[in-house]
């Protein structure tokens, strides 16, 4: 039976993607729901599976091309029930032919797909980049999943592909052009969109975390053994949050055409660094997650991240967004919003510092904290008290609880 592999559908807010790579080629034989190709969107990377056991017949794009939802990718023929796809050349042969012949050794697979079930579109190009043989590999994630970290850890057992031109030789004042993956322009159009289209301002503030890591020292463990998930800052930052929301509803609103457009929920954007950029999952409704369920979904989207698993659904809306430069370093940045959203909160590395506290000089542990925010919605005093809020509620976690 044949079957047009067709491209899947895409979301109404994304309008095509590219066909980034082949991962098989016209005569191939293939399983059930093993990856045939990658599709990288504006957000994300897609497989498009084999539909059913059988032989890749025919490829109608060629990779790098751009396409839409529903285009035909390729001839794809089903095998029968109960008997092995074979490849079209040798089904023509003559049976006496065929029953001389030594039996053929089917191709290798290329090596990022051995383990297609267990690797992401990321991991497979990680692992094509350093060459190394996924098949060789024993998996430390869920299932035996391989991650990154398993990539880069093993040794190279083939010669490495060059994934860009290689850098030229000192002094030899040579260029290197490399497109934009979709994810980065994505980046860039929003970037540029959100400085020409909102009145962003920036205000400061900056909090000591003494409070909140003398609870972390004292729960950590207790956390995770009961919990299963690591008891990290985020989760305190969201929960705070939250609160300084409820307070000024003009941080959570958006701008459509001359409306403010206030949400009464909280679907909190997560800033995730990852190998092809900036994506930021989003929390659904965290209001009404508590702080173990929150740290175990920040884990699960950090995870997602690494192995190039978020999926559209993980990547679209969102009221408001954290992100946290100082688990790179940054002492103090001016995050550029989120467009449409009206305010973004940026986290920064936590330093001891000398600080005054009742006439004393004590050292504390101090992190900047930066709001950006659309100068067209917020007024400047309420972006001002949302910051004092928030560092009110780390300062003195206990008002979580009491909800003051």
């Amino acid at each position: 039976m044949v079957i047009e592999v067709k491209v899947p559908r895409l979301p109404e807010s994304v309008a095509d993607a590219t066909l980034v790579t082949w991962h098989k080629a016209p005569g191939d034989t293939v399983e059930r729901d093993e990856n045939l190709a990658d599709l990288e969107t504006d957000k994300v990377v897609l497989e498009v599976p084999a539909p059913q056991r059988g032989v890749l017949r025919e490829i109608r794009v060629e990779a790098g091309s751009t396409v839409t939802s529903g285009q035909l990718l390729a001839i794809f023929e089903a095998a029968s029930e109960g008997a092995a796809a074979a490849p079209a050349a040798a089904a023509k042969q003559p049976a006496a032919v065929a029953a001389t012949q030594p039996k053929a050794t089917p191709a290798a697979a290329p090596l990022a797909d051995r383990n297609a079930g267990k690797t992401g579109p990321a991991v497979r190009r990680l692992a094509a980049e350093q060459g190394v043989d996924t098949a060789t590999l024993k998996g430390s994630g869920p299932q035996g999943r391989i991650q990154k970290s398993d990539v880069v850890a093993a040794p190279v057992t083939v010669t490495r592909p060059a994934a860009v031109p290689e850098p030229a030789i000192a002094g030899s004042r040579s260029e290197r052009r490399v497109p934009m993956t979709r994810l980065r322009a994505r980046i860039a159009e929003r970037l540029v969109t959100a400085q020409q289209t909102a009145a962003m301002l920036t205000t400061f503030n900056e909090v000591d975390l003494s409070e909140v890591m003398s609870l972390r020292s004292r729960y950590k463990e207790a956390f995770e053994k009961q919990h299963g998930a690591r008891l990290g800052f985020m989760g305190f930052f969201i929960k705070a949050a939250i609160e300084a929301l409820r307070r000024y509803p003009g941080v959570n609103a958006s701008v459509e055409g001359q409306d403010i457009v206030y949400h009464d929920y909280y679907d909190i954007g997560v800033a995730v660094s990852t190998d092809r950029g900036l994506v930021v999952p989003v929390l659904r409704d965290a209001e009404r997650l508590s702080l173990p369920a929150i740290e175990a979904a920040i884990t699960e989207f950090g995870r997602k991240a690494r192995d190039g698993a978020l999926g559209m659904e993980d990547l679209v809306g969102g009221t408001f967004t954290l992100t946290n430069g100082g688990v790179f370093g940054s002492m103090l940045s001016t995050p550029i919003l989120n467009p449409p959203q009206s305010g973004i909160l940026g986290m920064h590395k936590i330093q001891e510092r000398p600080m005054v506290v009742d006439g004393q000089i004590v050292v504390r542990p101090m992190m900047y904290l930066a709001l950006t925010y659309d100068h067209r919605i917020v007024d400047g005093r309420e972006a001002v008290q949302f910051l004092v809020a928030i560092k009110e509620t780390l300062e003195d976690p206990a008002r979580l609880l009491l909800g003051i």
